[in-house]
């Protein structure tokens, strides 16, 4: 038997659990965190076993339910009635980023780097913007990165990994970031994520990650074939196919492939933290021979799942990193997978591009 079909019958043995099961285990406390800012998060309590077995129940007839997918979509914009709490991060006179008001009063001691306007008499913040002095980017690269290592354990998670600072998309990079510190200052950060498909007999089946147990962020959630941030000085194209191999063990002769089929984004506000992501989606069609292997130790493992059965665990689990949910979701309705029959339909694929995609 292939891989293929090994697994897809994986995904379908056993008996077939009562809808009061489902909803008993979807309820289990496994011990997982969304919250991208615990340094060591705990691993996620559930095994292959736990997803396989949601994934092949068929019998629930939920697929034209898309209240599953709409609580994906709300996990990764939350607290947007918090918006009001931060203020307009400048540098050159354009919007860069936002900053919380009390995430400001960290900043205050920084004389040299940042400018604080507002009203002194009724102690008002009205922004944020980077000292005129530092006119290259190399000098606010350099500055930034000084205050982001004296505010220590503020920021937690530091990877040493360098974002580039602009108003959108294609616009002049003003500075460089350390991307654990990008959320504190509202900054936008970019990334690609890949669906790695196969088709055999007129089924597709998309393979999915399990991430390491000692991953910093999520650690032990199911995740992409490939996905990655998108650091300084790489284009989209070069930054997939060198995922490609890290991530999956895939040749370049084959990732050359990955088609861009557009970008989803999401805006989620938690404390003094503002994500503003926009992710580029690929899709990569993938030999029916082909068997992943990761070369960074970030996967724990790979499984091959047809993709309704993906979408099966979308709907009715919260195994997945957030925001994967969002670029499968975009998967499913470019296959046709989500019908306009749906109700909420419009609503829905709105709601994939609810941060500011620029």
């Amino acid at each position: 038997m292939s891989t293929m079909a090994t697994i897809a019958a994986a995904a379908a043995r056993g008996s077939s659990p009562t809808r009061r099961q489902l909803l008993t285990r979807r309820r289990l406390p496994f011990s997982v965190s969304f919250s991208s800012t615990a340094p060591h998060a705990a691993a996620a309590g559930f095994g292959w076993t736990d997803a396989l077995r949601v994934a092949g129940d068929g019998g629930r007839g939920d697929e034209s339910d898309l209240s599953g997918y709409f609580r994906k979509v709300d996990t990764c914009n939350r607290g947007m009635d918090k918006r009001g709490e931060f203020v307009k991060f400048l540098v050159e006179d354009q919007v860069v980023g936002y900053v919380h008001k009390g995430f400001v009063k960290h900043l205050r001691d920084f004389h040299d780097v940042f400018t604080i306007s507002g009203n002194n008499s009724s102690n008002t913040v009205e922004n944020v913007s980077l000292q005129s002095s530092l006119r290259t980017p190399e000098d606010r690269t350099h500055a930034i990165g000084e205050v982001i290592k004296s505010l220590g354990e503020m920021i937690p998670g530091i990877r040493n990994e360098l974002y580039p600072v602009t108003s959108s998309y294609g616009m002049p990079v003003y500075f460089s970031l350390e991307r654990a510190a990008a959320p504190y200052f509202g900054i936008k950060a970019y990334g690609v994520h890949m669906n790695g498909y196969v088709e055999k007999d007129g089924q597709k089946f998309l393979w999915i990650g399990k991430r390491s147990d000692v991953k910093q962020t999520y650690p032990g959630m199911l995740d992409h074939l490939v996905a990655g941030g998108l650091p300084y000085g790489i284009s989209c194209k070069e930054n997939i196919i060198k995922e490609c191999e890290e991530e999956a063990g895939i040749p370049r002769s084959i990732s050359t492939n990955a088609t861009s089929v557009g970008a989803i984004s999401y805006m989620d506000i938690e404390g003094f933290r503002y994500k503003r992501d926009v992710l580029f989606c690929y899709d990569l069609k993938l030999p029916e021979d082909f068997v992943p292997n990761n070369e960074d130790g970030e996967v724990d493992s790979f499984r091959l799942i047809p993709v309704p059965h993906a979408a099966n665990i979308i709907r009715r689990t919260e195994f997945f990193k957030p925001n994967c949910n969002l670029v499968i979701i975009d998967f499913l309705f470019r296959h046709g997978y989500i019908h306009p029959d749906s109700r909420g339909y419009l609503n829905l694929l709105q709601s994939l591009r609810s941060g500011d995609c620029s």
